[in-house]
């Protein structure tokens, strides 16, 4: 079976949250089928594996709506978009997109990447639900990165097509940190300075954790930055990096106390993943999907409340509490790979296959 990845919404300078997990899919998949990826820039080859690819137009671009006329000829039996909204008018092959998530549905204002014309029509298209049933149904099978997400998805009857998990997952070979030696008085936060994202609650909270220091590792635009530091509480410590590499990343999580994410709403929450593969213990706001990726790992504290959430630091303050969690956040990291995900990613594809062949 031949199959073609959407490898276009790779970032070219570093990875977000679906450049990241279409990279990572690419890499185990490619391990267990034949596979070819599909881009837009050769830059984004940095970020990609070492797998074949064709170049195609920009998924931003109008020539997206014939996108398929380019992918017929390539032979694949199967495209798999990590995305919901690839062209597919007059494909020729089994077609498997995504949906990662609703968020934009409750919290409507689209990443400030995005050109300006494509943040307009970002909106309406979240205005209603039956743009996304459209673009869902030219679909043979509707991927997702959790239950909780294909919940709402039966919630609200975004489809009629199958639904299968194809999950997200930590980089492999991660090895976990010394739990015997401790941690730094530092707070992480990893993501995007997006209103949803609620960082407001834990720079707050901060007035309660002096002997803290809060690292907000993103990057962030100068307008969004001074709005923060406006509330940061007088004799709080609080960084703003800007940007951190993957490399100076995995060293802060190994000296950390604690990971921080208060979002009001996610689609999996890979971060928390990521430390505690780590070993290092994550304090989250008690939401649905958050429950679902930290199972009894997680600290989960109301996102609207900043004393919950210094509570929830000053109660890891207790040695014994953080090795333990420390030791329970590497055991609940386990179950997610990019390996098993690679499996269900060709469990789909094979399926979309069948189901297209049964209706020629």
């Amino acid at each position: 079976m031949k199959i073609v990845i959407d490898a276009r919404f790779t970032r070219t300078d570093h990875h977000d949250g679906i450049s990241r997990y279409g990279s990572s899919l690419i890499a185990a998949a490619s391990k267990l089928a034949d596979v070819t990826m599909l881009i837009s820039d050769k830059r984004q080859l940095a970020l990609l594996p070492d797998v074949p690819y064709v170049m195609v137009n920009s998924p931003l671009s109008p020539l997206e709506l014939f996108v398929a006329r380019k992918v017929n000829a390539l032979g694949a039996d199967v495209v798999v978009c990590p995305m919901q909204t690839m062209g597919s008018w007059g494909r020729r092959y089994g077609l498997v997109l995504t949906l990662h998530d609703l968020i934009y549905y409750e919290h409507p204002t689209p990443p400030g990447f995005l050109p300006a014309p494509v943040r307009l029509l970002w909106r309406l298209y979240h205005k209603a639900f039956w743009p996304q049933r459209l673009l869902l149904n030219r679909a043979d099978i509707v991927a997702t990165i959790s239950h909780t997400t294909e919940a709402l998805m039966s919630k609200y009857r975004l489809t009629n097509r199958p639904v299968r998990i194809v999950g997200n997952a930590p980089q492999p070979g991660q090895t976990p940190r010394n739990t015997a030696a401790g941690a730094d008085k530092t707070l992480l936060y990893m993501g995007s300075f997006m209103p949803y994202k609620n960082v407001e609650t834990m720079i707050r909270g901060m007035a309660g954790l002096q002997d803290f220091t809060l690292h907000l590792l993103s990057r962030i635009t100068p307008d969004r930055r001074a709005e923060l530091e406006a509330i940061v509480p007088e004799g709080a410590k609080v960084i703003f990096h800007n940007g951190v590499t993957d490399a100076e990343y995995d060293d802060l999580l190994l000296r950390a106390t604690a990971l921080i994410s208060l979002s009001r709403a996610e689609g999996y929450g890979l971060p928390l993943v990521e430390a505690m593969a780590l070993g290092t213990p994550v304090i989250a706001s008690d939401i649905p999907i958050f429950r679902e990726v930290g199972g009894d790992a997680v600290s989960y504290v109301d996102p609207e409340s900043p004393k919950d959430f210094a509570a929830a630091v000053t109660e890891l303050g207790d040695e014994a509490l953080w090795q333990q969690r420390s030791r329970t956040s590497v055991e609940r990291a386990s179950a997610f790979n990019w390996d098993e995900s690679a499996r269900q990613l060709i469990a789909a594809a094979e399926e979309a296959v069948a189901l297209r062949r049964r209706k020629a």
